[in-house]
């Protein structure tokens, strides 16, 4: 059987802005935010990045959420929720060493995959504990 394809239809993205938050050591983050020295991440949606201090650009996770805050606190830093990548850097990783920022946005799944593309492009690869898109 042959599938004729008659309608076509044609889908233009617009721009997506991100304003990154600054680089935050990781165990800052685990200071209860309520603390003095707590740090609030907003519990919206968005992108986060994982990288080693002395390094500007190769990251080690490159991830999105529906929440920053329960996906980055809890999970990832934490470890009270799942998140397989930050099982791995806790027990891979000496995390002292490590930085996280994020950047809200309501299209967090089509930034994390152009985020995934270029680093893709400019290293050959994904991010050591990201493992897909």
């Amino acid at each position: 059987m042959v599938i004729n394809y008659i309608d076509r239809e044609e889908i233009n993205l617009s721009t997506i802005i991100l304003e990154w938050s600054d680089w935050v050591p990781w165990n800052d983050l685990k200071i209860d935010a309520r603390s003095p020295r707590g740090i609030t991440i907003p519990d919206e949606p968005g992108v986060y990045e994982v990288k080693y201090i002395q390094d500007d650009d190769k990251r080690v996770d490159i991830g999105r959420t529906s929440s920053l805050r329960m996906r980055i606190k809890q999970g990832l830093i934490k470890g009270k929720s799942p998140h397989s990548t930050g099982e791995r850097l806790r027990g891979q990783v000496d995390v002292s060493k490590l930085v996280v920022r994020w950047a809200l946005t309501e299209r967090p799944c089509a930034v994390e995959e152009e985020l995934h593309i270029r680093y893709k492009k400019k290293f050959g690869k994904l991010p050591e504990h990201t493992m897909r898109t």
